[in-house]
């Protein structure tokens, strides 16, 4: 019998791309058709343009397409997971529908797989979009690496673009998290993992679905999942700022008394004092914010998502 595979992505408004994404993924999978059967599901996240009908048109000709329609847009951290634990293949394939994850990895990511990895993951250690935006990424990786201390190391430049074998998944669904962090959670896992570099391309067709938001909101996770260092320095530097305002007070007051007339009491230095000490209370009372936030969609316990119709699952 042989095994299958399956490839999961997420889509929101991609109808430039998911024909592409579906044919890519088909040449990819009848190379291994003889030694592997394969299904592709798209969770669609309510797109409002034509991905839907799309998708539909295409699965109503091959049944190997699988389509879940959400009720509304999950958002880019539950679709895709929720996604990857729908998936009951040997091995399970996630991958961006924008196509700046190549399909053609997929053979070399089941070679890996088969060869004893339970995780395979594509690594961007190049890529063709913005130097810029390439560079804000590697420094957040190495930060997040710097100050995590959950024990699991991270893996730089992956964002769940990868294989997984179905024991790995298996025990994600085990894991009660509304909002999770794909991919520190696979590292925090302890599964046998290897990595294949590849270039990221540009987005060929359509607009990227990233914004400033949704990057912060994703690396505030990875920080509030892999690190309480920021709380701690905090705390930290609450003691030295205190230690550093009593020290200094203490000064002026000596200073005053040895130099009561050419020692004038002026405003500057106490408004500059007063806005530094109100910037850092704010900042920390803002990461404090963070990991209370953490915490609160922890307990709301919210479903990942809220399926509207399935297509071609019937068999199942």
């Amino acid at each position: 019998m042989k095994k299958k595979i399956s490839v999961v992505s997420s889509a929101f408004n991609e109808e430039e791309n998911v024909e592409s994404l579906y044919l890519r993924v088909k040449a990819q999978c009848d190379k291994l058709a003889d030694k592997y059967d394969y299904e592709q599901i798209v969770v669609d996240n309510a797109s409002t343009d034509g991905t839907l009908a799309k998708l539909k048109e295409i699965a109503a000709k091959d049944k190997h397409l699988k389509i879940i329609a959400n009720t509304r847009n999950f958002g880019h951290i539950r679709s895709p997971y929720y996604g990857i634990l729908q998936c009951y293949g040997d091995a399970v394939i996630y991958m961006a529908s924008d196509l700046q994850d190549p399909p053609e990895m997929i053979p070399d990511f089941i070679k890996q797989w088969e060869s004893g990895f339970k995780i395979v993951l594509g690594r961007k250690n190049k890529s063709k979009e913005s130097p810029i935006f390439f560079l804000v990424r590697r420094t957040y990786y190495f930060l997040l690496n710097l100050l995590n201390d959950s024990g699991a190391q991270l893996v730089e430049n992956c964002t769940g673009f990868g294989l997984y074998d179905q024991e790995v998944v298996a025990e994600m669904r085990k894991i009660d998290d509304p909002y999770p962090y794909l991919r520190g959670l696979i590292c925090d896992l302890g599964y046998q993992k290897t990595c294949i570099n590849f270039t990221q391309p540009k987005r060929a067709r359509g607009l990227t679905k990233n914004n400033f938001y949704t990057l912060y909101d994703n690396a505030m996770i990875g920080f509030t999942n892999h690190s309480k260092v920021p709380l701690r320095l905090a705390v930290f530097a609450g003691f030295l700022l205190s230690a550093f305002s009593f020290a200094m007070a203490v000064l002026y007051i000596i200073l005053k008394l040895l130099f009561w007339n050419k020692f004038p009491m002026g405003t500057a230095p106490i408004l500059i004092s007063i806005f530094f000490f109100s910037s850092v209370q704010l900042f920390f009372i803002g990461v404090v914010g963070e990991y209370l936030g953490a915490v609160l969609t922890q307990v709301l316990k919210r479903p990942l998502v809220i399926e509207k119709e399935r297509i071609n699952f019937k068999d199942e």
